[in-house]
C-alpha cells in the first residue's frame, strides 16, 4: 500500500475529483452496467426535470437517493439500468420564448409561425444539459447521459399517444368544458397541484349588488356578494342554500327591501341619515373596507337600528323565483336563466348566503347551471373572457380590456345603475402563476379529460400495494389526493407540446385516435419524421363516409406535460412498439424517488396512467423526500443569495460529505431540511475524519513493518482471523457483521436515514475502541504474528465496511479501496465492481454487548475521576464493578480486564455479582402511569410500593410484576432507585460510585504513595508523545528519546525512570536514554523542558536514530590506523540510515566496505563496530 499523508493534509475534493478521473479510464459505469447485464433487471424510473435552468439543492437531493438505491441494487446483483431523461415540453420553455421574444398573446404567435415558434422552443430545451451533466457528475451520481431519454423525441412522443388511444378505446377520455385555473400571462390553463404552489396576499374588492324581482310590486331585490366583479356581465343565476333561512328586510331610511340569509344579515351596510333628506333614494351606504373575508368593518352600530324585518322563508321557497340581470349581455338566456337554484355549496361564513353564478367562471357556477339546464354540457359554452384575460365583443362595454383592469369601471356601472348595495376591499390569499406571478382565475375551458373519478376505487387499492418511506405520505396525503381525484383536463390550447393525437371530421361525427405514426402514415399517405404540431397540423385524413363528408383534421390542442412525464415508465423504452419483453416481465417499476410536492404530481400521473392501462400500480417502492430551505428557513431564492451554491459546498468540503449530510437530516423523511453549510463540515469532521484516520493508522503500521526489516504486509485470510483468541478481534470482527446486516436490513427497506448514525457509532467504536486499545498490537510491540493479526483484522474490517457505505459514499470508499486492494491479490479494479459483503463471520452478540458494557463502565470512572478532580495520568489503586451477570463479570475480569486497566489507569479491577452489597434499592410507583388507573387506591399501593424490601424488589425485577393491594403492577409501573451504600467509615472522598441502571462502578480513591511512580511515568510519556506531535513525526518515525534530570536530587527522578522503565518502553517501543550519551553527530528534532510535573523539572530531546561507534574495534580493523578508522567512520555516517539496516539485515548483521578510495576492503560487523542507536549500543552494554 501507498503512504498517505494527515487527515489535516488530505482534501476530499481534491481526491474526489481524482477519483472522478479513474472512473472515466476505467470506464468504470459503462463496466458495471456491462457486467451485470445477464442479472435481474432492477428497474428505476427517473422523473424528468426541465433543462432550461440549473440543478439545485432538490435535485441533488433526490438525485444522491436515487443513486444511493441504484448502486446499493447493483451490488446486491442486479442490473440496473440508469438514463437521464428531460421534459422538454410546456409552460417553462414556452413561457420563457414568449419573455425572450416579447410574445403577449396568442395572435402573436399565429403571426409568427407555429414551426417558427416551435424550433425557438426546441433550441432552448438543451441549453444546460452539458452543465447538467457536470454538476450531477460531481455529485458522484453515476446515470446515462449518453443514452438519456427526452420526452421531444419522437419514439417518446410516440408511446404517449399508444397511452392516450388505450384511454380512449377504454372510454376513459371525454371532451367537455372544465372550469380550470387558468394563466392569463402564459395563455393556459394549469393542473390544481399548479395553482396551489403560489399563493400570495393581495387586496381584492368586494361588493353587494343587488337583483330585483321581476314583477314585483315592492321593489324587492336579492343581495349577492362577490369578490370577482369583472365575473358579474357573465351572471346567470344567483344560488341559496335550501336549508337557509332567508329574511326580507326595508331599510328604515331608503325604503330599499332586500333578502338575505338571516345569518348574514349584518353584513348588509348601516346607513347614516342625512339631514334634510327624507326617506329617499340614492343614499350613499355606509362603506367597508374590512380586511378579512366575511367581515363587516366592525360596526358599532345594531343592523335593528337600519333595517327592518318584514318576512323569513326557507332558501327552498325562493328556488325559480325571476330576477332582473344587471347587464343584458346574454339576453338571449332568459327564458331558461336569470333565476334562483339551490345548492350546498352556498356557506353562511361569508357574503349574503346568496351567490351569483356565471358558469363560465366557477367551477361550481358551471355544474349548478347545467344540473339546473340553464346551459348543457358539451355544448359551447359562451366564454366572454379570452385566452389573455380580455373581455371578447360579446362584453360591448368593456371589450378587449384586461379584466382586473376592468373593476373598478364594472363596479361604477353597477353603482350607475342604482344597484351597487356595498362596495369595499380585503385582503386573502390568492393564486398566481408559478411561472408568469400573473394572478390566476377561473375559467371554462374546452378540455379532453381523463375520466379520474371512474378509476376511483382501483387506485386506492393500488394505492395499498406500494411502500412508501415515509409512509404516512402514501397512507394521508396521497390517500386523501386519490380519494378525492377529479377527471383530468390532459389537454392544453398551447404549441410546444406533444400533440393530442385526435383527427375529427368537420361535422363532429368521425372521430380516429393514432396510435401509432404507422397508422398516421397509412390512413393520410403521409410520410411522418416528427410529431410536433408544425410538422403534422397539416396532415389530413379521407372520411371512411366517403369523399362527400370531407376530411378529418387534427384538433389543436397539446398534451399537458404532466401526461408526458406520467407516460414515462413505456416511452422511455419505447412500449409497445419496442423492448415489450423488458416491459412487461418487469412491470410495475422496482424504485421512483421524488420530492413531497410530487404526490399531486408525477406520483399521481403515475398511478393514474398504469392504472388505467394495467390495473396495476406504476411503482413499487418509493422514497419521499421533502423540501431543501434556507438557513433561515425561508425559501432558496437566488435573488436573496440566502444558500451557498452546490458547487461551492462540494469544492469545499467534497461530494461525499454533501450526500451524508441530506441523507442524515429529516429531508429523506418528507420534513423540510434548514441546510447550513456547516452541518456539510460536521460531517466530514465527526465521520471522514475519523474514517481516514483509522485507515491512516492501518496504512503507516503496515509499512512499519518493512521499515523494521519484515516482510511486507499482506493480509492474513478472514477464515483465520475468525479464529482470533483476542477478545477486541473477535468484537470488531462481529460488529462489523452487525453494520454488514443493518446496512442491508435498512437499505431493504429503503430507510437510508438509519444508516449513518448507525455507521457513526461504527467509527467511533472502530477508532476509539479498537484501534485506542489495539495501539500495542498494532504497532508490533507484542510480537510480528499478533501485529499481522491485528492489523489483518482492521484491514477487512476497513474494507468490509468500505463495501457496505460504497452506495452512501462513493468517492472516499474508492480512494480507500484503490490504496486497500494493493495487498490482495484478484482484487475487483473499482469498489464498486465488487458485491455487497455477505454476513460472512459469526456474529458474538454476546462479546458486543461485553464491549458495549465495559464502554460504560469505563464513561463511568471517568465520570467519577472528574468529580473528584483525579486526572486519568493519577493512578488508582482498586475499582469494582457490581452486576448480577456472571458471563459478562468474567469477561471485564478475563478478557477485558487489562484494556478497563489501562484506559482507568487503575491497578486492580474486582467484580461482584452480589447487587446489595455496594447498593440499596428502593421502589418509586410511578404516579404518571399509575395515578388515572388506580384513582382512589393510589395511596394504599404507593405505601405499600415504597415499603417494599430490598429482597422484594429483586425479585420484582427477576419477575417483572408484583401484586400490591390487589392491584397487579409491571416494570413500567415502579421505578427501581438504585443508591450507592458506602462502606462504614469512608468517605465521599475516599470511595466513589457511578452507576447507569444496568451496571454500578465503584472507585477507591486514597492517595497510595506505591502508584506514585507509576504516574510520574505516565506524565513524562504525555508530555514525550506532544513534543512528537509539535515535531509533526509519524507514528512510523524512528526517534530516539532522552531525558535530563534539572532536579538538585537527580536520583529520584533515575530511580522512577529505572522502576517504570518497562512501561515507558511499552509506551514508547525504546527506552528512555540519558542525555549525556547524544552523540555529536546526532540530528536533533525537537527539544523542550519542563518544569514541576509531579514536583519534578527534566527535558526531553528527540533526535533521529544515530550512529554508535567502537572505535576500538575500528581501529583493530585497520590495525591501529587512525586515517582509515576516521575514514570509515565518515563513509557510515554519510549513509542513508534506513538502507545501511536493510543491508545490515541482508548480511545477516555484517556488511563489505571495499567503495572507500585508497582503503583497504573491511567487514563491518553490527553490535561489534557499531550499533545502529545509541539504545542497541548500551542495551548490548548492559548485558
Amino acid at each position: 500500500m501507498d503512504d498517505v499523508c494527515e487527515g489535516k493534509d488530505f482534501s476530499f475534493p481534491k481526491q474526489e475529483e481524482n477519483i472522478l478521473q479513474l472512473w472515466t479510464e476505467i470506464k468504470a459505469f459503462e463496466t458495471q452496467l456491462e457486467r451485470t447485464k445477464d442479472l435481474p433487471e432492477y428497474i428505476f424510473y427517473d422523473g424528468p426535470p426541465f433543462a432550461t435552468g440549473l440543478p439545485h439543492y432538490g435535485h441533488i437531493l433526490a438525485g444522491t437517493i436515487k443513486d444511493i438505491v441504484t448502486r446499493y441494487q447493483s451490488m446486491r446483483g442486479h442490473h440496473v439500468t440508469r438514463r437521464f431523461g428531460w421534459d422538454c415540453h410546456g409552460l417553462p420553455v414556452e413561457f420563457e420564448i414568449d419573455t425572450k421574444l416579447g410574445i403577449k398573446s396568442r395572435e402573436d404567435v399565429m403571426k409568427m409561425g407555429i414551426d417558427k415558434y416551435n424550433e425557438e422552443c426546441r433550441s432552448i430545451v438543451t441549453r444546460y444539459v452539458t452543465e447538467w451533466e457536470k454538476i450531477v457528475a460531481r455529485t458522484g451520481r453515476w446515470i446515462d447521459f449518453k443514452n438519456d431519454y427526452k420526452t421531444m423525441d419522437l419514439n417518446f412522443m410516440e408511446s404517449v399517444w399508444w397511452v392516450f388511444s388505450q384511454l380512449f378505446d377504454k372510454g376513459l377520455v371525454y371532451r367537455g368544458f372544465k372550469v380550470m385555473p387558468y394563466s392569463t400571462g402564459c395563455k393556459t390553463p394549469l393542473s390544481n397541484f399548479e395553482a396551489n404552489s403560489n399563493y400570495k396576499e393581495v387586496p381584492d374588492p368586494q361588493i353587494m349588488a343587488a337583483f330585483p324581482i321581476v314583477d314585483d310590486l315592492d321593489g324587492t331585490a336579492f343581495v349577492a356578494w362577490t369578490t370577482t366583479p369583472w365575473t358579474l356581465p357573465s351572471n346567470l343565476a344567483l344560488c341559496v342554500n335550501a336549508n337557509f333561512v332567508y329574511v326580507k328586510v326595508r331599510n328604515k331610511l331608503n325604503g330599499k327591501i332586500y333578502i338575505v340569509a338571516e345569518s348574514r344579515l349584518s353584513e348588509l351596510p348601516i346607513e347614516k341619515p342625512k339631514k334634510g333628506v327624507l326617506n329617499g333614494s340614492g343614499k350613499e351606504s355606509e362603506n367597508s373596507n374590512s380586511k378579512t373575508k366575511g367581515s363587516s368593518g366592525g360596526k358599532t352600530k345594531n343592523v335593528g337600528d337600519t333595517y327592518e324585518v318584514l318576512d323569513k322563508f326557507s332558501g327552498a321557497s325562493l328556488m325559480g323565483t325571476k330576477y332582473i340581470p344587471l347587464f343584458d349581455y346574454f339576453v338571449e338566456f332568459s327564458d331558461v336563466a336569470f333565476r334562483v337554484v339551490a345548492d350546498d355549496y352556498v356557506t353562511s361564513d361569508s357574503g349574503t348566503g346568496i351567490v351569483h353564478c356565471a358558469p363560465a367562471f366557477g367551477e361550481d357556477d358551471y355544474r349548478v347551471c347545467i344540473e339546473n339546464q340553464m346551459i348543457t354540457k358539451g355544448e359551447n359554452l359562451i366564454v366572454a373572457v379570452d385566452d389573455d384575460g380580455c373581455f371578447t365583443a360579446k362584453i360591448t362595454d368593456f371589450s378587449g380590456r384586461y379584466i382586473k383592469d376592468a373593476d373598478k369601471d364594472i363596479i361604477q356601472a353597477v353603482k350607475d345603475k342604482g344597484r351597487l348595495v356595498k362596495s369595499g376591499s380585503f385582503t386573502h390569499p390568492y393564486p398566481f402563476c408559478w411561472r408568469s406571478d400573473t394572478p390566476l382565475i377561473y375559467r371554462a375551458v374546452p378540455s379532453w379529460f381523463v375520466a379520474v373519478e371512474k378509476l376511483k376505487d382501483q387506485l386506492l387499492e393500488n394505492n395499498k400495494q406500494t411502500y412508501w418511506v415515509p409512509d404516512f405520505v402514501k397512507e394521508k396525503r396521497f390517500h386523501n389526493w386519490l380519494e378525492n381525484a377529479r377527471d383530468w383536463a390532459v389537454s392544453r390550447s398551447r404549441f410546444w407540446g406533444t400533440p393530442l393525437p385526435v383527427w375529427i371530421s368537420e361535422d363532429g361525427e368521425e372521430t380516429v385516435v393514432m396510435d401509432s405514426i404507422d397508422k398516421l402514415e397509412k390512413l393520410s399517405g403521409v410520410k411522418v419524421t416528427d410529431l410536433h404540431r408544425h410538422n403534422i397540423d397539416h396532415i389530413t385524413i379521407p372520411s371512411s363516409r366517403g369523399p362527400n363528408f370531407g376530411v378529418l383534421r387534427r384538433v389543436e390542442d397539446v398534451f399537458d406535460c404532466w401526461f408526458e412525464s406520467g407516460s414515462m415508465p413505456y416511452a422511455y423504452i419505447h412500449y409497445p412498439f419496442e423492448n415489450a419483453e423488458l416491459f412487461e416481465n418487469n412491470f410495475p417499476g422496482h424504485f421512483v424517488a421524488e420530492g413531497l410536492d410530487q404526490t399531486r404530481g408525477w406520483f399521481y400521473t403515475l398511478m393514474v396512467l398504469s392504472t388505467a392501462l394495467f390495473g396495476k400500480p406504476a411503482f413499487r417502492n418509493l422514497i419521499c423526500n421533502g423540501l431543501v430551505l434556507a438557513e433561515d428557513g425561508k425559501k432558496m431564492s437566488k435573488r436573496l443569495k440566502n444558500y451557498p451554491s452546490p458547487m461551492e459546498v462540494i469544492n469545499d468540503y467534497g461530494a461525499d460529505a454533501l450526500r451524508l449530510y441530506i441523507i442524515n437530516s429529516p429531508v429523506v423523511r418528507a420534513e423540510p431540511l434548514r441546510f447550513k453549510k456547516d452541518g456539510v463540515y460536521g460531517v466530514v469532521k465527526d465521520v471522514f475524519l475519523p474514517w481516514y484516520n483509522a485507515y491512516r493508522f492501518l496504512v503507516q503500521n503496515a509499512k512499519r513493518l518493512e521499515v523494521e526489516g519484515f516482510p511486507p504486509f499482506i493480509p492474513v485470510d478472514q477464515i483465520t482471523l475468525q479464529k482470533s483468541s483476542n477478545v477486541l478481534d473477535q468484537w470488531i470482527n462481529s460488529a462489523t457483521q452487525s453494520l454488514v446486516r443493518f446496512v442491508q436490513q435498512e437499505m431493504d427497506g429503503y430507510r437510508l436515514y438509519t444508516v449513518v448514525p448507525y455507521l457513526l457509532k461504527f467509527l467511533d467504536n472502530l477508532t476509539n475502541i479498537y484501534v485506542r486499545f489495539n495501539r500495542k498490537r498494532l504497532k508490533g510491540r507484542t510480537g510480528e504474528e499478533d501485529c499481522r493479526t491485528a492489523l489483518s483484522t482492521l484491514y477487512h474490517v476497513l474494507l468490509t465496511s468500505c463495501k457496505a457505505m460504497a452506495p452512501f459514499t462513493p468517492f472516499f470508499t474508492e480512494v480507500l479501496y484503490q490504496n486497500l486492494r494493493k495487498v490482495c491479490n484478484g482484487s475487483e479494479e473499482s469498489i464498486h465492481f465488487c458485491s455487497f459483503p455477505q454476513e460472512d463471520g459469526e456474529r458474538v452478540e454476546r462479546i458486543e454487548q461485553s464491549v458495549n458494557r465495559m464502554m460504560t463502565i469505563i464513561d463511568l470512572a471517568r465520570n467519577i475521576r472528574e468529580r473528584h478532580n483525579k486526572p486519568l495520568k493519577t493512578p488508582l489503586r482498586e475499582m469494582v464493578v457490581v452486576h448480577p451477570d456472571t458471563e459478562f463479570l468474567g469477561d471485564i475480569a478475563g478478557k477485558l480486564k487489562e484494556y478497563v486497566q489501562e484506559e482507568l489507569n487503575v491497578k486492580s479491577v474486582v467484580t461482584c455479582n452480589d447487587l446489595l452489597k455496594y447498593s440499596s434499592l428502593r421502589a418509586e410507583p410511578d404516579f404518571s402511569v399509575l395515578g388515572k388507573r388506580l384513582g382512589k387506591s393510589m395511596g394504599i399501593v404507593a405505601k405499600e410500593v415504597k415499603a417494599m424490601s430490598q429482597e422484594n424488589i429483586l425479585a420484582f425485577e427477576k419477575t417483572g410484576e408484583v401484586t400490591v393491594a390487589s392491584h397487579c403492577l409491571k416494570l413500567t409501573d415502579i421505578k427501581i432507585i438504585r443508591g450507592f451504600k458506602r462502606p462504614d467509615n469512608m468517605t465521599e472522598e475516599e470511595i466513589d460510585a457511578a452507576g447507569d441502571g444496568d451496571v454500578l462502578v465503584i472507585l477507591d480513591l486514597h492517595p497510595d504513595e506505591s502508584l506514585f511512580e507509576a504516574g510520574v511515568a505516565r506524565e513524562v510519556v504525555n508530555r514525550i508523545q506532544k513534543l512528537r506531535k509539535k515535531a509533526s513525526l509519524e507514528p512510523t518515525d524512528m526517534v530516539e528519546v532522552y531525558f535530563k534530570s534539572l532536579d538538585a536530587d537527580k536520583s529520584i527522578s533515575q530511580q522512577i525512570l529505572n522502576s517504570q522503565e518497562l512501561y515507558i518502553r511499552d509506551v514508547l517501543g525504546s527506552s528512555l536514554l540519558p542525555s549525556s550519551m547524544i552523540p555529536s553527530h546526532a540530528v536533533i528534532l525537537n527539544e523542550e523542558s519542563f518544569h514541576g510535573i509531579s514536583n519534578l523539572s527534566f527535558v526531553i530531546t528527540l533526535a533521529r536514530p544515530a550512529l554508535v561507534f567502537n572505535s576500538d574495534a575500528i581501529l583493530t580493523l585497520y590495525a591501529g590506523n587512525t586515517k582509515f578508522a576516521q575514514g570509515l567512520q565518515t563513509y557510515l555516517l554519510s549513509r542513508d540510515h534506513h538502507n545501511l539496516k536493510s543491508e545490515f539485515q541482508c548480511g545477516n548483521g555484517k556488511i563489505k566496505v571495499d567503495c572507500i578510495e585508497n582503503q583497504p576492503a573491511v567487514d563491518v560487523v553490527l553490535g561489534e563496530h557499531v550499533f545502529l542507536t545509541v539504545g542497541d549500543y548500551l542495551s548490548t552494554k548492559s548485558r
